[in-house]
């Protein structure tokens, strides 16, 4: 049977309502993933976590990014509202106990909790701004969000600076209850109902296999850059192997099972390819300077942690400005070159970070961080729009999940390539110029190279970028069959 190509045309009335509403979800859930790493510090003395406190940021990134297209294909079997504001649900009541453990794995437990009431909430929110939004107006809607993703994450450490010195480390768990039934009231009276694709089972197999794959995939690229383990340590080595079987062995069953999780059809769909993979080039270039830069800032150019964070603000502040910007060129010039062009603005940033060197002020970093940012902002909400308009109706759930998946696998990605050219460079250099890897010449070289890189990165996601073609319009019979496919129309029943 014939299936859409995309939603229908016009808007839901209360299209900024519901933008607004999914708006205060993504800003709580995104503030959580980093209003935690300034309160570790604390939590590891009152706790007695020692080293092992890192895992209570691993499990919520880990559950995070490997139940994202779980919850996607969930949410077109199940219905987007319903969906989101069971995540909801989950996000306050983790949050709730983690404010009340009471040692290491407790709140590790509680992390997983949370971090699966995330992840509906990242994996859904974008279908829902789709469904809401005509595709003209969806690219508007994406850059406001993209400003939301970027406010949440640069207002993290200031709100949990602010209270962990006044109410302690509970607090900024305590915090989310009362903002959260909140959000959850505002969801429930004003989210309209969602398509479902109401006539296919899950695949749990191919969920399963997926699930476990990408645990043990990223546990593997998370423990390589670390120096107790290594990329040649024999267990870094075993969860990477097994990984990596376990996710061909998830694409091998997809493309035999009737009704998969993720149908791979979706990408013969170049528009849509092309946007998922210039996506991931970006997102390995974000994580990789997210790793790098705060090294050099304090260990190289010797700021202390304070003057160091003010100065990174510049990125996430430039975002926030550039990205509703980004979203409203997209309705007057093709995705295909807006983001493209964003791409290479982004990459010369990369490139003019690679000079780095010690006698560098704040401002040299504030105008380079600057630019990368600005890049990005032109490019993301085009491409993300790009990719969602390509995609089928009744895939929607699960093509708005890739894009999320996409964001957290390129940063965990990102975060191990640059620590291996990082350190191989800098341990070479060392070695010839018998000198201490720690040294400044050794560090700054390893550093070069990274920049590199992820110049190199950046311009084949513009290459990327540039082969998407047009996104396909719904013809009379495709609109036609969003009525005998089973599924509802969102902006009739938002009416």
């Amino acid at each position: 049977m014939t299936q859409p190509i995309a939603s229908v045309e016009a808007s839901a009335p209360n299209k900024w309502i519901i933008l607004g509403t999914v708006m205060f979800g993504t800003f709580m859930s995104t503030l959580d993933s980093s209003i935690v790493n300034i309160a570790l510090p604390t939590i590891r003395r009152e706790l007695g976590a020692g080293d092992r406190v890192e895992w209570i940021v691993l499990c919520y990134l880990l559950t995070t990014t490997s139940t994202l297209l779980i919850m996607g294909k969930l949410s077109d079997w199940v219905g987007r509202r319903q969906l989101y504001i069971t995540g909801f649900s989950v996000f306050v009541v983790g949050s709730l106990c983690c404010g009340l453990a009471w040692n290491l794995w407790s709140l590790v437990g509680f992390r997983v909790l949370q971090g699966l009431g995330a992840s509906m909430i990242f994996a859904i929110g974008p279908a829902i701004i789709s469904d809401a939004f005509s595709p003209k107006e969806r690219g508007q809607a994406l850059g406001l969000m993209g400003s939301v993703v970027a406010a949440g994450s640069s207002a993290g450490p200031v709100i949990g600076g602010l209270l962990l010195s006044k109410f302690g480390w509970s607090s900024i768990f305590f915090v989310n209850v009362p903002i959260g039934l909140i959000a959850i009231w505002r969801a429930w009276t004003i989210l309209p109902e969602s398509p479902k694709v109401t006539r296919q089972r899950f695949d749990l197999v191919g969920a399963g296999l997926f699930l476990v794959g990408v645990i043990t995939l990223l546990t593997g690229l998370d423990f390589g850059p670390e120096p107790r383990y290594g990329w040649n340590d024999s267990l870094v080595v075993g969860l990477l192997s097994v990984g990596g079987v376990l996710l061909v062995l998830f694409f091998l069953w997809e493309m035999r099972v009737k009704e998969p999780m993720l149908r791979l059809s979706l990408f013969r769909v170049r528009a849509f390819t092309s946007a998922i993979l210039a996506a991931f080039c970006g997102f390995i270039a974000s994580g990789a300077n997210l790793f790098v830069i705060p090294f050099f800032l304090q260990q190289l150019l010797g700021l202390p942690p304070g003057r160091a964070g003010l100065i990174l603000l510049a990125g996430p502040l430039t975002l926030s400005l550039v990205a509703p910007l980004g979203g409203y060129l997209s309705s007057k010039i093709s995705a295909r070159w807006l983001s493209s062009a964003g791409l290479l603005i982004t990459a010369s940033g990369y490139f003019a970070f690679s000079y780095l060197s010690t006698d560098w002020e704040w401002q040299d970093v504030v105008w380079r961080s600057s630019l990368v940012s600005l890049g990005f902002g032109l490019f993301q909400s085009p491409n993300s729009s790009s990719a969602l308009n390509s995609a089928p109706l009744d895939q929607r759930g699960i093509a708005s999940s890739m894009i999320a998946f996409m964001r957290n696998l390129g940063f965990v990605v990102g975060i191990a390539l640059a620590a291996a050219v990082w350190y191989s460079l800098r341990n070479r250099y060392a070695v010839n110029n018998h000198v201490s890897p720690e040294a400044t010449p050794a560090q700054l070289l390893g550093m070069h190279y990274v920049y590199l890189t992820m110049t190199g990165l950046v311009l084949l996601g513009a290459l990327f970028s540039l082969t998407r073609g047009n996104a396909p319009k719904p013809s009379p019979v495709e609109t036609t069959a969003l009525s005998t496919s089973g599924l509802s129309n969102p902006v009739s029943q938002a009416d």
